[in-house]
């Protein structure tokens, strides 16, 4: 993840609030120029961003561009669909990205992912 210290000085995000290990932002969908509500925190040994809209959850594009402006370009992060028993829902219209910060994510062989 980029370095917290960064993260209220990229261009086109506002910087809601900022603590010790996370912050909140707001910045303008790619996709319709709506507002996008970003939560990011690297505690516990994960970086973690959240992604929400009011009217719906947000796209590829969109998650394609908070993960570009938050986690460095090398780095792979994931959304996760854990099983139904762990599903906890605050939101209705948010989703996550994850990254374990002492490990590497395994993918795929890149033939599978083109």
């Amino acid at each position: 993840m980029k370095p917290i210290w960064s993260w209220p000085h990229m261009p086109g995000v506002y910087t809601l609030a900022i603590g010790d290990d996370g912050g909140s932002f707001a910045l303008r969908s790619p996709t319709d120029r709506k507002p996008l509500k970003v939560i990011a925190s690297n505690g516990d040994g994960w970086d973690h961003v959240s992604v929400s809209r009011d009217d719906r959850c947000p796209d590829w594009a969109e998650m394609e561009h908070v993960k570009r402006l938050f986690f460095q370009d090398w780095e792979a992060a994931m959304q996760l669909h854990v099983a139904v028993a762990n599903h906890i829902s605050l939101h209705p219209h948010c989703l996550h990205m994850w990254r374990p910060q002492t490990e590497l994510i395994p993918l795929p062989p890149s033939i599978m992912v083109a």
